[in-house]
């Protein structure tokens, strides 16, 4: 199956796919700014869907920017501890009224934040990150 790409304006691929009513030149002419090619959806990296805001067309070809990548992973690790952490921060709360040991509380509030110190190398590692132990 055929598809059409672009850059857009955010810097990363904007995926056309025709409906089948005009054909795909058709819609390439019509519809699509100028530098936008027919690709096959097979050509593109599928298989990276959820680093899509990552994707960028370069000499005619999707690569996903790992940069971009790492970013998107720290913004969903965010996400992942933000829950975490409040709920380390009620057990340190209790452990305090309590005169009970923090050493482990606070040791896992510490992985929690460094979590998004990523040293990472390649987009399955990426993805491999999780905030959860």
């Amino acid at each position: 199956m055929q598809v059409i790409i672009f850059s857009n304006s955010n810097g990363g691929v904007s995926t056309c796919i025709p409906t089948g009513e005009l054909s795909i030149e058709a819609v390439l002419a019509k519809d699509c700014p100028k530098g936008a090619i027919i690709v096959e959806q097979s050509s593109l990296p599928n298989q990276y869907n959820d680093f899509y805001d990552a994707w960028e067309l370069i000499d005619g070809k999707v690569e996903v920017s790992f940069p971009k990548a790492v970013e998107i992973t720290k913004k969903r690790l965010r996400a992942e501890r933000t829950p975490l952490l409040a709920a380390q921060d009620v057990a340190f709360q209790r452990a305090l009224e309590s005169g009970a040991d923090t050493t482990t509380i606070v040791a896992e509030k510490q992985r929690l934040r460094d979590i998004t110190n990523i040293t990472a190398t390649t987009l399955d590692e990426l993805r491999a990150l999780k905030a959860e132990v």
